[in-house]
């Protein structure tokens, strides 16, 4: 498996994977798949600042992606990001994720990014649309909670609680590195 930048090219694939969270999930809280103008939108306002990843298969498929994106649109919130992640509903528990969001990593790390902020959902009761694994996938990145929304999230007629997890990968310095947007990279 190889990871690479994804680019709007990619987003049929790329929409094919989220189209299913979206339709059969609340892993997203998205009710309608976007139209693939709007995704390939997505992906390239997402590339201005931020790097957006695939990881492809041995047969050239896309089987996962992640991104960062904006945790806040204010220059004080320049040193954390938004962390994002999807892998194809059929090749999950292979080690894709992991592989994708250390990828990221790295190119944040040389954005001068410190803090990887997480939105997932948590449901208080486990049923057929979501389950804590993305918490407990999140927890053995090395995220660890920071806060949590209860009942903030409504789909398939339930509430769900939504919480924000976060892991450091750089110090929080007196004088921090500028933030180097990934366009510039």
């Amino acid at each position: 498996m190889e990871v690479r930048l994804a680019t709007p090219q990619d987003a049929e694939e790329l929409l094919e994977i989220y189209r299913y969270y979206v339709e059969h999930t609340a892993i997203t809280f998205e009710y309608e798949t976007p139209s693939i103008t709007e995704f390939r939108q997505r992906i390239k306002q997402t590339l201005k600042c931020y790097p957006y990843l695939a990881a492809v298969d041995g047969h050239r498929k896309i089987v996962g992606y992640a991104y960062a994106s904006s945790f806040k649109n204010r220059a004080a919130y320049d040193w954390s990001v938004e962390t994002t992640i999807y892998v194809d509903k059929d090749v999950k528990r292979q080690g894709i994720g992991k592989k994708l969001y250390e990828a990221l990593e790295e190119i944040l790390r040389k954005q001068h990014v410190i803090n990887l902020d997480a939105c997932i959902t948590d449901p208080e009761i486990e049923d057929e649309y979501v389950t804590k694994n993305s918490v407990q996938y999140h927890e053995h990145l090395g995220y660890h909670m920071v806060g949590k929304f209860y009942k903030s999230g409504y789909k398939f007629g339930r509430w769900y609680d939504m919480v924000w997890m976060e892991k450091y990968i750089g110090k929080h310095k007196e004088h921090p590195e500028a933030f180097i947007p990934f366009s510039i990279l």
